[in-house]
């Protein structure tokens, strides 16, 4: 079957199915494509020198002529941070965005020097018409200005792609639009996509407005200087400290470039006012400990935030003080919890007290709904079919059963991976052929060649060490000429290990000496052969398998 033009609506993720970022999905009616967000993942420890994964373009790339544009729910990293790598990619004809999350899009450009003008700014009353497509949006509450749902109406139904989302009843911002939600879901939702981050927390999530009310009561208590560290993206919590601080007759000092970005573009965008509170770091030098906040990145232990470097005293500019507090108003991210840990004891040695979300529960809460909000916004839009979106599978799974308590039938419930379709027609709902959808990894300027050679050779570097034997060759007379040289990273002290060297170069030069005849100057054949049996001897010595490179070098005599 023809994938395009036969009248069905498809829909499938190419990223944020089975983990949690890069999230990335599309709406396919016959000859136009809709794209809903373009963001990055950041690797596992064990993707050793990869700075971003993204999703894997090329369904994208062989369509182009297809896209219609690419509509943003909000200006968070797990669905803007793929938008550089996606246009030096392809061509994406206009980028739809809210204020907020178009503005952090056109910062993210100029930094890696992308030219790109085609960014309009949308709101919850706007909507555009394709051919066959129309998209319109629902004002959502999370933790950064300017999120949407997003419903692409199609011939064959409506579909509501939530974007990260709560139903916060006291917001700081605005509530989740719910009278629209209503609407829409009396008019009849053919299928939702909604976020599952936090599919296994029962009940609802706390108001940001409780948060503030707690962090509020510390500043009027505290009388010495408050380090606050929380997400550079949380932009209502940055509002909430800026006004705080200004309460209090304190300045506030941004250290952490994503917090300074971030803080920059809100007051560019009128949600933070910071005239008159935000200083420069040498203008607090001179003032009292208990009229300055210091507002920076490193919540989650990163090793070169400004928290981690207050912590572990390398920040050039700022020490920690004996009166000093340190707030940490965040949650931690799975697999940051040792980082953490590691931050706050590095504090708690220089004599510093430290607030944490879980000493203080009212300092933080998440941005994204709970299990009875997830079940509310069920019950508003009462989707005849439904994918849970934007979580790991345990979470997938959990918003499944959720789904049926509100009455969806469970035959009518995909949780499905990256690059699976789901196909829309008249007669319902089903699955068909996948596209590519893997992961593609980032590092520096390189986008893709990366491979899982390269990435298990890097392992066992970091692991094992790396031994290079460099043979000079008589090309000549095809023979060897003198031993080897050998040289080490991460596997041993030469110096110290004099006599496993020596066997290391004796049995390299007896395996070239062996083989170089059959292998008739083939480096290729010759270099595996040094490989088996040197990495079997390393192996069999010290238990250790180090990656081995051989290096030959043609000599004319």
């Amino acid at each position: 079957m023809d994938f395009f033009n036969n009248g069905d609506t498809k829909v499938f993720a190419l990223g944020g199915l089975g983990e949690i970022g890069k999230n990335m999905y599309c709406v396919v009616h016959n000859d136009e494509i809709v794209i809903i967000d373009s963001g990055v993942m950041f690797p596992e420890d064990e993707l050793l020198g990869i700075d971003y994964v993204i999703p894997d373009f090329t369904f994208l790339k062989n369509n182009m002529e297809k896209i219609k544009g690419l509509f943003i729910t909000h200006g968070h990293e797990d669905h803007i941070g793929g938008i550089p790598f996606l246009l030096q990619t392809l061509n994406i004809p206009t980028i739809y965005a809210p204020k907020q999350a178009a503005e952090l899009i056109k910062l993210k450009l100029e930094d890696r020097n992308i030219a790109y003008k085609n960014i309009e700014i949308y709101n919850k009353d706007s909507k555009y018409k394709f051919k066959n497509i129309e998209v319109e949006f629902i004002a959502t509450t999370h933790s950064i200005p300017d999120s949407h749902a997003i419903v692409v109406n199609t011939p064959n139904g409506t579909i509501v792609h939530t974007g990260d989302f709560k139903f916060d009843f006291t917001p700081i911002g605005p509530m989740s639009d719910i009278h629209k939600m209503s609407d829409i879901g009396k008019k009849g939702v053919k299928l939702l996509l909604s976020d599952s981050t936090n599919a296994l927390t029962e009940g609802f999530s706390r108001s940001e407005s409780k948060v503030d009310a707690a962090l509020g009561d510390i500043f009027a208590r505290h009388k010495g200087r408050i380090i606050l560290a929380t997400f550079a993206s949380n932009v209502y919590r940055l509002k909430h400290v800026i006004e705080t601080s200004k309460k209090n007759n304190r300045k506030v000092v941004l250290f952490g470039r994503s917090m300074e970005n971030n803080v920059q573009v809100a007051i560019e965008s009128g949600y933070i006012d910071g005239k008159g509170v935000i200083i420069e770091p040498e203008e607090a030098v001179n003032k009292p400990s208990n009229e300055i906040t210091l507002l920076c990145t490193g919540s989650q232990g990163e090793p070169l935030a400004a928290l981690s470097r207050i912590a572990n005293g390398t920040h050039k500019q700022i020490k920690l003080m004996k009166d000093d507090l340190v707030i940490f108003s965040s949650s931690a991210i799975p697999g940051n919890g040792a980082s953490i840990s590691k931050t706050i004891n590095q504090i708690y040695l220089k004599g510093v007290k430290v607030f944490t979300n879980t000493s203080l529960s009212d300092i933080h809460t998440s941005g994204h709904a709970n299990q009875e909000e997830l079940k509310l916004l069920l019950r508003l839009l009462q989707p005849e079919f439904f994918m849970p979106i934007h979580g790991e599978y345990s979470m997938l799974k959990k918003h499944a059963e959720l789904a049926v308590q509100c009455g969806v039938d469970k035959d009518k419930i995909f949780i499905i991976d990256n690059g699976d379709v789901i196909s829309i027609n008249n007669n319902g709902i089903k699955r068909q052929e996948s596209v590519q959808a893997s992961d593609i990894y980032v590092d520096g300027s390189r986008i893709g060649d990366i491979g899982g050679i390269v990435i298990k050779d890097r392992a066992i570097m970091a692991n094992d060490g790396l031994i290079v034997a460099i043979a000079n060759i008589d090309i000549n007379k095809n023979e060897l000429i003198d031993k080897v040289n050998i040289t080490t990273r991460g596997f041993i002290l030469v110096n110290e290990n004099e006599e496993l060297i020596n066997k290391i170069k004796d049995i390299t030069s007896d395996t070239i000496r062996h083989h170089i005849v059959d292998t008739k100057n083939n480096y290729s054949d010759l270099k595996n052969y040094v490989i088996q049996e040197l990495g079997t001897f390393i192996k069999n010595e010290t238990g250790r398998k180090p990656l081995i490179l051989p290096v030959f070098l043609d000599i004319k005599r």
